[in-house]
Protein backbone atom coordinates (compact mmCIF):
# COMPACT_ATOMS: atom_id res chain seq x y z
CA UNK A 1 0.00 0.00 0.00
CA UNK A 2 1.43 3.20 -0.84
CA UNK A 3 0.05 6.93 -0.67
CA UNK A 4 1.03 10.46 -1.61
CA UNK A 5 -0.45 13.18 -0.05
CA UNK A 6 -0.11 16.61 -0.46
CA UNK A 7 -0.16 20.04 1.47
CA UNK A 8 0.33 23.41 1.31
CA UNK A 9 -2.41 24.84 -1.01
CA UNK A 10 -4.57 27.51 -0.98
CA UNK A 11 -5.48 31.31 -1.33
CA UNK A 12 -2.88 33.99 -2.20
CA UNK A 13 -3.09 36.83 -4.31
CA UNK A 14 -1.46 37.46 -7.71
CA UNK A 15 2.09 37.92 -7.41
CA UNK A 16 2.50 35.64 -4.12
CA UNK A 17 4.23 32.17 -3.40
CA UNK A 18 3.10 29.31 -1.99
CA UNK A 19 5.35 25.83 -1.46
CA UNK A 20 3.26 22.75 -1.87
CA UNK A 21 4.79 19.61 -0.30
CA UNK A 22 3.96 15.89 -1.24
CA UNK A 23 4.89 12.85 0.91
CA UNK A 24 4.88 9.32 -0.43
CA UNK A 25 4.64 6.72 2.19
CA UNK A 26 3.96 2.49 2.60
CA UNK A 27 5.69 -0.35 0.88
CA UNK A 28 7.94 1.73 -1.04
CA UNK A 29 11.33 -0.22 -2.16
CA UNK A 30 12.18 3.06 -4.17
CA UNK A 31 10.90 6.03 -6.58
CA UNK A 32 11.78 6.32 -10.19
CA UNK A 33 10.43 10.15 -10.84
CA UNK A 34 8.19 12.44 -8.77
CA UNK A 35 6.01 15.12 -11.17
CA UNK A 36 3.04 18.00 -9.95
CA UNK A 37 0.24 17.82 -12.52
CA UNK A 38 -2.81 20.76 -12.73
CA UNK A 39 -6.21 20.39 -13.51
CA UNK A 40 -8.12 24.07 -14.02
CA UNK A 41 -12.01 23.96 -14.00
CA UNK A 42 -13.39 22.70 -17.85
CA UNK A 43 -9.25 21.30 -18.81
CA UNK A 44 -7.47 18.26 -18.94
CA UNK A 45 -4.66 17.53 -16.31
CA UNK A 46 -1.68 18.57 -17.20
CA UNK A 47 2.42 18.22 -16.69
CA UNK A 48 3.97 21.40 -15.00
CA UNK A 49 6.77 20.11 -13.52
CA UNK A 50 8.82 16.60 -13.52
CA UNK A 51 11.89 15.66 -11.21
CA UNK A 52 13.46 12.43 -12.66
CA UNK A 53 15.22 9.93 -10.73
CA UNK A 54 18.49 11.22 -12.76
CA UNK A 55 17.98 14.01 -10.88
CA UNK A 56 16.76 16.17 -14.28
CA UNK A 57 14.10 18.48 -14.00
CA UNK A 58 11.25 19.60 -16.33
CA UNK A 59 8.59 22.19 -16.42
CA UNK A 60 5.45 23.21 -18.50
CA UNK A 61 6.20 26.69 -20.70
CA UNK A 62 3.87 28.53 -18.80
CA UNK A 63 5.60 28.16 -15.25
CA UNK A 64 8.95 28.44 -16.56
CA UNK A 65 11.29 30.92 -14.31
CA UNK A 66 8.43 30.87 -11.75
CA UNK A 67 8.26 27.33 -10.32
CA UNK A 68 10.22 24.43 -8.86
CA UNK A 69 10.74 21.34 -8.10
CA UNK A 70 12.92 19.62 -5.86
CA UNK A 71 12.83 16.68 -4.11
CA UNK A 72 14.32 15.32 -0.61
CA UNK A 73 14.83 11.35 -1.34
CA UNK A 74 15.72 10.74 2.24
CA UNK A 75 11.89 12.06 3.17
CA UNK A 76 9.71 10.77 -0.22
CA UNK A 77 9.13 14.62 -0.40
CA UNK A 78 8.58 16.06 -3.25
CA UNK A 79 8.01 20.23 -3.41
CA UNK A 80 6.72 22.77 -6.00
CA UNK A 81 8.27 26.20 -4.86
CA UNK A 82 5.81 28.41 -6.81
CA UNK A 83 6.46 32.91 -7.01
CA UNK A 84 4.51 35.28 -9.08
CA UNK A 85 1.75 33.37 -9.03
CA UNK A 86 -1.03 34.34 -11.87
CA UNK A 87 -4.80 33.60 -11.38
CA UNK A 88 -4.11 31.44 -14.55
CA UNK A 89 -2.41 29.02 -12.44
CA UNK A 90 -5.35 28.45 -10.29
CA UNK A 91 -6.11 24.54 -10.26
CA UNK A 92 -5.75 21.78 -8.39
CA UNK A 93 -2.30 20.11 -8.16
CA UNK A 94 -1.63 16.86 -7.84
CA UNK A 95 1.50 14.72 -7.16
CA UNK A 96 2.19 11.74 -9.18
CA UNK A 97 5.01 9.08 -8.86
CA UNK A 98 6.70 5.98 -10.24
CA UNK A 99 7.01 4.12 -7.30
CA UNK A 100 8.24 0.31 -7.00
CA UNK A 101 6.80 -1.57 -4.17
CA UNK A 102 8.21 -4.41 -2.07
CA UNK A 103 6.73 -6.53 -3.77
CA UNK A 104 8.90 -5.35 -6.95
CA UNK A 105 6.55 -4.31 -8.81
CA UNK A 106 6.23 -0.93 -10.17
CA UNK A 107 3.56 1.59 -10.33
CA UNK A 108 2.47 5.22 -10.64
CA UNK A 109 0.54 6.58 -8.07
CA UNK A 110 -1.27 9.66 -8.06
CA UNK A 111 -2.18 11.99 -4.45
CA UNK A 112 -5.62 13.40 -3.69
CA UNK A 113 -4.63 16.85 -4.83
CA UNK A 114 -4.58 20.70 -3.09
CA UNK A 115 -6.41 23.61 -4.54
CA UNK A 116 -4.25 26.30 -5.12
CA UNK A 117 -6.49 29.50 -5.84
CA UNK A 118 -4.93 32.80 -7.43
CA UNK A 119 -6.84 36.43 -6.56
CA UNK A 120 -6.35 38.88 -9.41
Amino acid sequence: QVQLVESGGGLVQAGGSLRLSCVASGSILGINGMDWYRQAPGKQRELVARSTSRGTTNYADSVKGRFTISKDNAKNTVYLQMISLKPEDTAVYYCNADIRTLDGRLRSYWGQGTQVTVSS
